[in-house]
């Protein structure tokens, strides 16, 4: 969320940031509502300064033995506005605070300004693409070839844009997630969390998913099996919201905490399945498992010091890219401009993978930097040297999305019988295994 501040000191300057991402900031909205705020807190506070010094001439008259029915009748008629007005200013707040959450946040100075993904800038290609001399499958066939991967009986079981993945697939799978959390872990200083695979709306809003991109989202509602009493034990029930992505729950553990400055930077790592409604992507990517309902990721998180979180963003992107190093597989970085970062980013790199059967290069990890538009809606804060609450910094990024990586592995590794070469780094993980035949 941005700062009300920097909206109320310079509006035309923050909207004409906001422009460069494609976004029209509804200023006259904001002035509307802004000036409304001021009208009725001046006026509440008016009525609290003068119900506080007719209060005072009530013991004053008493002591001089005068009749104060008429004086505390006038301060009981002055707490009775006073309430009004707060109601008032209560229900301006929560439209301001609407509009706000509405808002994306604004990019920083050195996101290159584009419209599109058209626009973005490569910043770097590692590695060499693989070379085929036949006819190269993608990883749809290749799969299926090798008797692991089936989408017609996971769509028995749940419907489109699911798959099924079994014997040495679903090692591969398995393996490759539990080769990223190891090398996080244990080359890049990450703590590994397990976190819930539900959680509640005020979650969602913490880290921007809510209320802009509910569609998006599955959410467990009223009726479900899937309910408990509220966290106050009101005795209302609660709804839950399937996780889009681990962000979401590790990113929120900081929600309403203030963090000492020792513990600083924090570096989470989680390992999670992650549920995406894809709306509005109809027709697209339809084959295969790159847009999937259900999908897992290794997600790394960092909370950071305000001065150290651009150091950080160059360091974690490192990090997600060490995974395709390790796995030998051919990438490009590129740094996205104003009108492709997404809604909570100040800055944002993509990692794409290059997919032989596709001849093309795919998105595989997004790494952003959202300064302190988290940390603000959800009040994650830290205590500064001077030892005074300040907003932390938060950071995230994919190290990496386990399905994509598997279908890269497949179709950057396979030989023209069908088989596959499993990567040096993974054949641990896979028993010695070197080569992925078919089953049959």
């Amino acid at each position: 969320m941005l700062d009300i501040q920097a909206l109320r000191n310079d509006l035309a300057g923050m909207a004409a940031r906001l422009a460069t991402r494609g976004f029209v900031l509804d200023t006259a909205s904001f002035e509307k509502w802004e000036g409304i705020r001021k009208n009725i807190q001046t006026h509440a506070q008016e009525l609290q300064a003068k119900r506080n010094a007719t209060s005072k001439q009530i013991g004053f008259a008493k002591s001089k033995g005068e009749d104060v029915a008429g004086i505390m009748a006038e301060v009981a008629t002055l707490g009775d506005e006073l309430k009004q007005a707060e109601v008032l200013l209560a229900e301006v707040q929560s439209a301001l605070q609407n509009l706000l959450e509405g808002l994306p946040n604004t990019p920083n100075e050195n996101v290159p300004v584009g419209k599109s993904a058209a626009d973005n800038v490569e910043v770097r290609k590692v590695g060499a693409k693989p070379s085929f001399d036949f006819a190269v499958r993608d990883h749809v066939s290749l799969g299926e070839g090798l008797g692991g991967l089936d989408f017609e009986t996971a769509a028995k079981i749940s419907g489109a844009r699911f798959s099924l993945l079994k014997g040495g697939l679903a090692r591969l799978h398995r393996a490759l997630a539990q080769f990223m959390l190891d090398t996080h872990t244990d080359q890049h200083g990450y703590t590994e969390v397990y976190v819930p695979y539900l959680v509640n709306a005020a979650s969602m809003r913490g880290t921007g998913q809510l209320p802009k991109f509910e569609e998006d989202l599955f959410k467990v509602g009223f009726g479900s099996p899937v309910q408990t009493l509220d966290a106050a034990n009101t005795g209302q029930v609660a709804s839950f919201y399937l996780i889009p992505t681990a962000e979401v729950p590790v990113t929120n553990m900081v929600r309403d905490e203030i963090v000492p400055l020792e513990k600083l930077p924090m570096k989470l790592v989680a390992h999670t399945p992650c549920f995406r409604s894809e709306a509005g992507s109809a027709g697209r990517d339809t084959r295969g498992m790159i847009r999937q309902h259900q999908f897992d990721k290794v997600e790394l998180v960092q909370m950071v010091h305000p001065d150290e979180s651009y150091v950080a963003l160059e360091q974690l992107l490192g990090h997600a890219e060490t995974i395709l190093q390790k796995l030998g597989l051919h990438y490009r970085v590129v740094k996205l401009c104003t009108g492709d970062i997404g809604f909570s980013a100040a800055m944002t790199y993509d990692i794409e993978v290059w997919l032989p059967a596709q001849d093309t290069y795919r998105e595989i990890s997004s790494c952003s930097n959202f300064e302190t538009f988290q940390a603000r809606r959800m009040q994650a804060r830290f205590r500064n040297a001077q030892g005074k609450p300040e907003l932390l910094h938060t950071l995230n990024g994919s190290g990496l999305a386990v399905g994509r990586t598997l279908v890269a592995v497949l179709e950057n590794n396979q030989l023209a019988d069908g088989s596959v070469v499993i990567p040096e780094a993974l054949r641990p993980y896979m028993g010695g295994l070197e080569v992925l035949r078919s089953l049959e």
